[in-house]
């Protein structure tokens, strides 16, 4: 007798946002694929999303239509996007043809999907689940006049608290926002789901690290050998300002390399990049004062966002001999290998609510970088001073542990201890990855419901 197939469920993943740059949305999708789920997800899609989403059979992505651009005052044009977004995600949620057992939400945006996913489970007698990334009202407050006391930021604080606690069940990012949610916004159905880094941010050995260089250097000179004659050395085949390949195979790193220093932002406001630029500029002068104990710092910063083109004009103003900076924007696959091939990362998010954490160190975490942090309330749940990075609250703070990391690079005695012990710390962390974490503490939340 040939035993039933286990029936399939179904789930839905709304993101009022870009699918792509939606990371732990993504993840959420791909998880519940690997448990025999199908997935309807919902969003934007400016940036693509994971093959895996696009190509998984169980998969259907519903694009919503971007908003028009209008002419309107910014208060009107608040109320055009809120209306457009409402009639899309409506007609989006229409468009699903199957029985939807879980509808899954981001938040923020949370206007106006809380309300519409809320009214739509309710009819359809679906699940609510929310995923707290941060508060939409917080975000907003950001680009108001009177910040979080102006008229709709406080509606959209009221609107998170009313639909935040008729969800079925929630999801945040830290154990601080779960305690805020529980004490200050009476939602008790919470569960800290931290985000942890899925395969594809891992370490990679010297070889993988020489073929980014080659492809990055077909575009960025900072990454061709500095000497014309590097090619004329016996047994070289290639090689990158880094790096040499020999003919035997073997690719060996240059004694007297520049150091890599990345970042990567979505160039918004919780980000404040002149903190960054400031401490460059003070490694800039230490470097030039004492060249023979410092390298050349290449920083590579990565994204899309708002503030590119602002922070690209001030960049293209200075004049550092000792420090390059580049804004690339990378292919999917070679994010992770950028972020692993790197000397330290630097992380400048310091979250409009004080209450989650930065995905990006998540990332670097993943890859074995370690990472400069800004410090904010509760970036202590991820970044550990002296363990696994430093945290800083200034330019200067930020431009003495630059140069404290990359003194007398790359061979440092004085931090082989350090080092030592970041490398441990990292593969600690790398021992639980994303899929196998929300399968211990996301999966059993929506077993409780089958």
């Amino acid at each position: 007798m040939v035993e039933p197939k286990p029936c399939r469920r179904n789930v839905c993943i709304v993101v009022l946002g870009d699918i792509g740059r939606s990371p732990r949305m993504e993840y959420h999708a791909t998880s519940f694929l690997e448990h025999n789920y199908n997935v309807d997800l919902i969003g934007y899609v400016e940036s693509k999303p994971l093959e895996v989403l696009c190509s998984a059979p169980g998969c259907k992505i519903h694009e919503l239509t971007p908003v028009p651009v209008t002419n309107l005052t910014p208060m009107l044009k608040l109320i055009f996007k809120t209306i457009w977004q409402t009639l899309s995600l409506m007609i989006a949620l229409a468009s699903i043809r199957r029985p939807i057992n879980f509808l899954l939400l981001q938040n923020p945006p949370g206007i106006p999907a809380l309300a519409v996913c809320y009214l739509y489970c309710l009819l359809t007698r679906t699940k609510f689940i929310i995923d707290w990334h941060n508060y939409t009202y917080t975000i907003l407050a950001l680009g108001m006049a009177g910040g979080e006391k102006n008229r709709f930021c406080r509606v959209a604080k009221w609107i998170e608290k009313q639909f935040g606690s008729k969800a079925d069940a929630n999801f945040c990012v830290t154990q601080a926002m779960k305690e805020d949610l529980t004490n200050n916004w009476n939602i008790s159905n919470v569960t800290v789901l931290y985000d942890r880094p899925p395969p594809q941010f891992h370490p990679v050995d010297l070889s993988a690290k020489h073929e980014l260089f080659m492809k990055l250097s077909k575009e960025y000179h900072q990454f061709l050998p500095t000497r014309y004659d590097d090619l004329k050395e016996s047994g070289v085949l290639e090689c990158t300002a880094l790096t040499q390949k020999l003919s035997n195979g073997n690719v060996l790193y240059k004694p007297q390399r520049m150091a890599i220093l990345v970042s990567s932002t979505s160039w918004t406001p919780d980000e404040d990049f002149s903190i960054l630029l400031e401490a460059l500029k003070v490694y800039e002068k230490e470097a030039a004062n004492r060249p023979q104990n410092f390298p050349y710092l290449l920083c590579i910063i990565t994204g899309k966002g708002p503030q590119k083109e602002d922070y690209q004009k001030k960049i293209e103003i200075l004049k550092m001999s000792r420090v390059g900076i580049i804004t690339p924007w990378l292919e999917t696959e070679d994010y992770p290998t950028v972020l692993a091939a790197a000397d330290l990362g630097v992380c400048l998010h310091w979250s409009s609510s004080g209450l989650d954490l930065p995905m990006k160190v998540v990332d670097m975490f993943g890859c074995g970088l370690p990472v400069c942090a800004y410090g904010f309330k509760c970036i202590n749940e991820l970044v550990k001073p002296g363990q696994n990075g430093f945290i800083f609250q200034n330019k200067q703070e930020l431009a003495e542990q630059l140069i404290f990391w990359f003194e007398n690079f790359p061979s440092n005695p004085s931090l082989i201890e350090s080092k030592e012990i970041f490398r441990k710390n990292m593969l600690t962390f790398q021992s639980l990855r994303w899929h196998e974490n929300w399968s211990n503490v996301a999966l059993p939340i929506f077993s409780t419901y089958i």
